[in-house]
């Protein structure tokens, strides 16, 4: 019998991440995705090295990740720039809109698995 491959799930990592800042708390949250982006991502394409995510109504939004046009997608492509929103739950979001308001804080990703 063959012996699986254990292979990593993981598909975008901020390496820098950890090196320019502090981790205070993290949270593991889903992205509101295309379909073409889904299949690009499983590829291995896409970047969140400059990645980081705000506020908006009430709701938060990643700005400036990377996940490029998927090739045999139809004429209906993605913007590879565009707003991503992350799905929380209300509570997890209140709080994290809490320390984006505070001075000197940021969220940042760390990894898309």
């Amino acid at each position: 019998m063959k012996k699986k491959k254990f292979s990593s799930n993981c598909v975008a990592q901020n390496r820098k991440a950890r090196f320019n800042f502090f981790f205070e708390d993290t949270y593991e949250a889903g992205i509101e995705l295309f379909g073409s982006e889904v299949k690009s991502l499983r590829d291995g394409k896409g970047s969140i090295s400059d990645s980081y995510a705000l506020d908006s109504s009430g709701e938060i939004f990643l700005y400036n990740s990377y996940i490029p046009i998927y090739k045999q997608s139809s004429y209906n492509n993605h913007d590879p720039r565009r707003l991503r929103k992350l799905l929380l739950k209300k509570k997890e979001i209140n709080k994290i809109i809490g320390k984006i308001n505070r001075e000197g804080f940021t969220v940042v990703p760390i990894k898309i698995f």
